[in-house]
């Protein structure tokens, strides 16, 4: 089996870039194998990689658990972290530059976690999220700091309808006067889904305006449902 880094090279990236431009978000399939999926599902309790445990219902934030990893990121982690980064870089500056915002972000994580540390955020915001039956997650953004990259990576670690059901992925777009809209996605064990932090581009008649979305999870009828997120900034 290819290491990490090569499975996502290998990847249709021209396809996402598109997608990411058309929709903000983009699935890549059967990224990790069954074994890196089961062996971060297992680490879950080894509380030596971890900073900080968030049980959600507390702060009204849905029902189930996550752990934010603390540094150093486990290796297989840090290499996914740095290589889609490099690979979502021109995306998130072509959307800067069309919305007129004044950020270009640098081409490497290493650079962008230096920006990060100027900013006073320091605290690694990869984490990983543990659902039981009736787990959902209500619709928010994640944000963690006044300097963010507006394109982040969910990985999906269970197989749906095996492991679990219900559980979907949403995402909502709030178009300008008018309604929201839904998106419903229902990855498979392995695949990584990158989608927008906060807003994205749209082209409309006068040049381009923003469109917020946010994303949240259904809730999981049956089951347990893993997922790790990779959010590109760090924390204050």
């Amino acid at each position: 089996m290819e290491n990490i880094i090569n499975r996502i090279n290998a990847q249709d990236w021209t396809a996402a870039e598109e997608q990411l431009h058309n929709t903000g978000y983009a699935l890549l399939p059967g990224v990790l194998n069954e074994a890196e999926c089961n062996q971060l599902i297992e680490q879950y309790n080894e509380a030596t990689h971890y900073r900080k445990t968030i049980v959600m219902e507390r702060y009204r934030f849905g029902l189930g658990e996550y752990k934010y990893f603390k540094y150093p990121l486990p290796g297989l982690l840090q290499d996914i972290r740095q290589t889609v980064y490099a690979k979502l870089v021109n995306v998130a500056n072509t959307w800067m530059k069309v919305l007129g915002i004044y950020r270009q972000y640098p081409p490497t994580h290493t650079a962008m976690q230096a920006l990060c540390r100027k900013e006073g955020q320091t605290h690694p915001t990869v984490l990983i999220l543990q659902y039981g039956e009736g787990g959902h997650n209500t619709l928010h953004q994640d944000l963690y700091g006044d300097l963010f990259f507006p394109i982040q990576l969910v990985l999906f670690l269970n197989e749906p309808g095996a492991d679990y059901t219900g559980g979907e992925f949403v995402l909502t777009q709030q178009i300008p006067r008018a309604q929201s809209k839904a998106i419903v996605l229902t990855p498979r064990k392995g695949d990584f889904l990158v989608f927008t932090t906060n807003f994205r581009p749209v082209k409309g008649s006068k040049g381009y305006y923003r469109v917020n979305m946010k994303h949240g999870v259904s809730e999981v009828h049956s089951g347990q449902r893993h997922t790790l997120g990779i959010i590109f900034h760090d924390a204050s």
